[in-house]
């Protein structure tokens, strides 16, 4: 079938998601989640593009941002572009990282706006990776609060009145944006184990020992597990992880 054309905003203005390819694990720590953002400061700077929220989830990322001297494709290729080849460096990798096609919607309003904004913020609450907004250091919420960042905050408070944005912000309220369905809680290491066992009938450990054919088609499998990451199937099976990513 045919691609859908993407929708244009009318006020330059998309909520874009980007995601790793087969989910893969796009953030493996702090650093990783440092040099994304770094990027973006980097390329806000040459696209001119103003940013008002994102939210780094592990195998994906949420941006709220406004289209400055080029198009959304022009931006996220060159943010790709400069990840992609420092990430491939540090895990000793080639090929690529993110999923071809970036997810994007027209924000058009105001009041989708906050919607938006309020979502992506609410990320990592709605995946159980943390109890309250503040505790997650990989979004852009506590920008809003005072903290130095690279968020572009002054239409968010001037929709929403600086006075009241963390009630606002905190308010649960059902949003499907984007019909996101990547956010997912990581499992446990035990909890993968138990998984692979479940679900492939086999210890994770005596994976290694299959075929070169059955090993493939065993963590192609495992890596279907909602939630595992692959360095996490790499310790339960003692697998490298070169050898893993080798199957995208």
């Amino acid at each position: 079938m045919p691609r859908r054309a993407r929708s244009k905003s009318s006020t330059g203005i998309y909520h874009v998601m980007i995601r790793g390819i087969n989910k893969q694990t796009i953030f493996f720590d702090n650093e990783d989640n440092e040099k994304f953002l770094q990027v973006i400061e980097e390329c806000k700077g040459i696209n001119e593009f103003e940013l008002y929220g994102y939210c780094l989830m592990g195998n994906h990322v949420h941006l709220l941002l406004k289209e400055g001297t080029e198009k959304l494709e022009c931006i996220f290729k060159r943010i790709g572009t400069r990840y992609v080849y420092w990430y491939n460096r540090k895990y000793m990798r080639s090929g690529h990282l993110f999923q071809d096609r970036y997810k994007s919607e027209a924000v058009e309003s105001d009041p989708y706006f906050t919607v938006v904004l309020r979502y992506i913020h609410q990320n990592p609450m709605q995946a159980g990776l943390c109890k309250s907004l503040n505790d997650y250091t990989w979004s852009s919420y506590n920008d809003y609060l005072g903290k130095t960042g690279i968020v572009d905050t002054g239409l968010a408070l001037g929709i929403i009145g600086k006075s009241s944005f963390e009630k606002f912000m905190n308010e649960k309220k059902d949003a499907n944006c984007l019909d996101d369905n990547a956010q997912t809680k990581r499992l446990t290491d035990e909890e993968v184990i138990s998984a692979i066992e479940d679900k492939l009938i086999i210890k994770a450990p005596m994976i290694q020992n299959e075929s070169k054919e059955a090993m493939k088609r065993l963590l192609c499998e495992a890596l279907k597990i909602e939630g595992v990451t692959t360095r996490q199937l790499s310790r339960v099976t003692g697998i490298s992880v070169n050898t893993i990513w080798r199957l995208n």
